[in-house]
């Protein structure tokens, strides 16, 4: 997208999520839904479609862009970004990258408007950081290939049109090997979803999870065609290096939010006859806030970058990961702490911002498979 034209959307979502969202905040915490004035806003804004390329409807974002959009949007509850999340991101990523073209014509115009929801099927009972154990079957049925198991936390599976499926097509190779993708309609029959669990925070996300019984789908219907049949990990795990930068850009929009709540409130609390934020111990804590949030920005657009230039960023994606948002965890704990008692209270913001923030250090690879990826890649390329 053309700069000039990129700073008028980051402008015009920088107001939405401050005088649109914000404001919305407690409504949709206590409702746990988004209300649906705000879901038709988002879709008139094409905020579904920020990763989708232009010839098909979305508005084609690079990836600094996208990192910095979706930290300007999470400056407002990473609940609305959830709602865009699977779009933008892991649901639709493995059609746009490895799709064949008449996959990405038939579903990315509907992901672009937001009127197919795109959900990303990985994670399973047993298995969630090991997706090479992945235990749902798909078995090949003449032309077709017939699919049972069940997903766990899938994101907007209640509202998904389209599920990004990961199963095991060859039952005798163990691990990543033997595992393909398929895009299967959320309508198929056989497929059941059950109610949105319950979570510590960021009501108004919806996750389920999604029990495939018997359900049939075409060889087409693997991402890529039968050529890419046993190579649906290799498809994964492109879409998480993505993932992991857009990650790290919620955990830096949230960031600052979270500084500026606990900032302005050390301007305004006053205790020993001053405002707190002239005590040098809650400088510190302030001080501290800052430089590991600047220090996380500096890392996600720099791995932006370099998956820009490069088309992957394995070990940027997984230290951006890891780093920002171990520092988000680490900002919220001490922005509450300048808040004293009050930053218990959920009258004050950021108590269910410091519950909200806590699942960036799970979701798309935990914190510790973040150290693996980092660990094993910094000693292979010693090694080599």
């Amino acid at each position: 997208m053309d700069s000039d034209v990129f700073e008028q959307l980051v402008a015009t979502v920088e107001r939405f999520a401050r005088e649109r969202l914000i404001p919305a905040e407690r409504q949709v915490e206590e409702e746990d839904d988004i209300p649906e004035e705000i879901v038709a806003e988002m879709k008139e804004m094409g905020l579904f479609g920020l990763s989708t390329p232009e010839e098909y409807g979305g508005i084609g974002l690079s990836v600094p862009q996208e990192a910095r959009l979706i930290e300007t949007l999470c400056y407002a509850s990473l609940t609305f970004r959830s709602l865009i999340g699977t779009n933008v991101g892991i649901g639709s990523q493995g059609i746009v990258m490895d799709g064949t073209p008449e996959q990405k014509e038939q579903w990315l115009p509907g992901v672009a408007s937001g009127d197919v929801v795109a959900s990303f099927a990985l994670t399973e009972p047993d298995n969630g950081s090991d997706a090479g154990g992945i235990r749902t079957s798909a078995k090949r049925d003449g032309g077709d290939f017939v699919i049972n198991g069940t997903k766990r936390y899938i994101t907007n599976a209640v509202r998904a049109g389209v599920f990004t499926v990961f199963a095991r097509t060859d039952a005798d190779k163990p691990g990543a090997d033997g595992v393909s993708a398929f895009i299967v309609p959320a309508d198929t029959p056989g497929i059941t979803v059950a109610k949105p669990d319950r979570k510590l925070g960021q009501k108004g996300t919806k996750t389920s999870d999604v029990i495939f019984e018997n359900v049939r789908v075409p060889e087409s219907a693997i991402i890529g065609g039968p050529k890419n049949l046993h190579k649906g990990f290799r498809t994964a795990m492109k879409v998480l290096d993505r993932g992991r930068i857009h990650v790290g850009a919620m955990a830096v929009g949230q960031s600052q939010r979270m500084l500026d709540i606990a900032t302005d409130y050390a301007l305004e609390r006053k205790q020993f006859g001053k405002p707190i934020g002239e005590h040098q111990l809650v400088q510190g804590l302030i001080a501290d806030c800052q430089a590991e949030l600047h220090a996380a920005r500096a890392l996600v657009r720099a791995s932006a970058d370099t998956f820009d230039r490069e088309g992957k960023a394995i070990i940027e994606a997984s230290c951006t990961k890891y780093f920002c948002t171990e520092a988000a965890g680490r900002i919220a704990d001490r922005a509450l702490q300048i808040h004293g008692g009050a930053g218990y209270m959920a009258e004050y913001d950021i108590e269910r911002l410091y519950r909200d923030i806590r699942l960036l250090r799970i979701y798309e690879g935990t914190s510790q498979i973040q150290q693996l990826v980092i660990a094993r890649r910094t000693l292979a390329q010693r090694a080599a």
